[in-house]
């Protein structure tokens, strides 16, 4: 009799037991989805909403009044892929990139390298190097417009040279890299700092014992232990630099650079919009940007995925 009452009411516990977790998940998701709205009311408003506003200019003829805007399909598209104006900035923009991730990432390793192990005024070897990266960027750039001026400037009179850093497109780019170095390698360093803070000190007293010199313990315990937050670093910075603009601006006074050596994609897009007055074009081509950006971070994030299956 026993072993049938068990049986018979079993399943009426597990449906039970069932009912009341799903309950409970309703419930909590009611409850936190308040908590949640907010943030979701704000994404839509001003994520969402303005980028599909800008898909939708971005296959018209807008202009920036807003008034006489008519159905173009795809001929902005069109337009801006035969645009040698785009991919001019375009390549400025990349080529950017190209100078400023390597050596930021470098040089925020070696800083943050420095300001761990080194044993007096810890604090004051920290807040200097990150102190510069609290500044807004046009105090940043017209800092080091002023540094760079051939007249009134630093630079040439501490070195002793006479470079044209802001009149020359052959300087133009440098100066723009040398000032994004000095603004915001503080975050990465910020970045490598914590990460090497949580490496486990048993990991470097065990390899001392086994004979292990400094360069091989950087070598084979913090250089790997460090190499997630690496591909966070690089990433985040490859995103921010193909995205310059403020510097670049400033530091150019308003202007494209000589020979628009330093105009980037976003200034172009800006100037194409607000300048030109061509608000759908301008929309397309910052949709182009974005699909670019996207395919950016998806391959990085790829290949750092990839990297850590093969090595499990």
């Amino acid at each position: 009799m026993t072993t049938s009452a068990q049986t018979v009411f079993a399943p009426a516990r597990a449906t039970t037991a069932a009912g009341s977790a799903t309950l409970r998940r309703k419930q909590g998701f009611q409850h936190g989805g308040w908590f949640v709205a907010p943030f979701l009311v704000l994404f839509t408003l001003f994520v969402v909403w303005p980028l599909l506003r800008g898909v939708y200019l971005s296959l018209t003829d807008a202009n920036i009044s807003g008034e006489g805007e008519s159905f173009v399909g795809l001929d902005n598209y069109r337009e801006a892929l035969q645009d040698p104006l785009m991919w001019d900035a375009l390549g400025h923009s990349a080529y950017f990139t190209l100078l400023v991730v390597p050596c930021i990432t470098v040089l925020a390793f070696l800083l943050a390298m420095l300001a761990h192990h080194i044993e007096r005024g810890k604090w004051l070897w920290r807040l200097c190097f990150f102190a510069p990266f609290l500044l807004p960027s046009t105090v940043a750039a017209n800092l080091w417009q002023w540094l760079f001026n051939p007249g009134t400037g630093m630079i040439n009179h501490v070195f002793g040279i006479e470079t044209p850093w802001l009149t020359d497109k052959s300087y133009t780019m440098l100066a723009l890299v040398i000032c994004t170095l000095w603004w915001t390698v503080g975050f990465s360093f910020l970045l490598y700092l914590a990460a090497l803070q949580s490496i486990p000190d048993h990991l470097y007293e065990a390899a001392k014992l086994d004979g292990a010199n400094a360069w091989h313990r950087m070598v084979h315990i913090t250089l790997p232990m460090l190499r997630n937050i690496t591909g966070l670093v690089i990433t985040l910075q490859i995103l921010a630099s193909l995205q310059v603009f403020d510097q670049a601006v400033v530091m150019m006074d308003f202007g494209p650079g000589p020979e628009n050596s330093t105009r980037t994609f976003v200034q172009y897009t800006l100037e194409e919009g607000f300048t030109s007055y061509r608000v759908g074009y301008a929309s397309a081509i910052s949709i182009i940007f974005f699909v670019l950006i996207a395919v950016v971070a998806l391959a990085r994030m790829w290949l750092l995925r990839t990297r850590e299956e093969g090595t499990r």
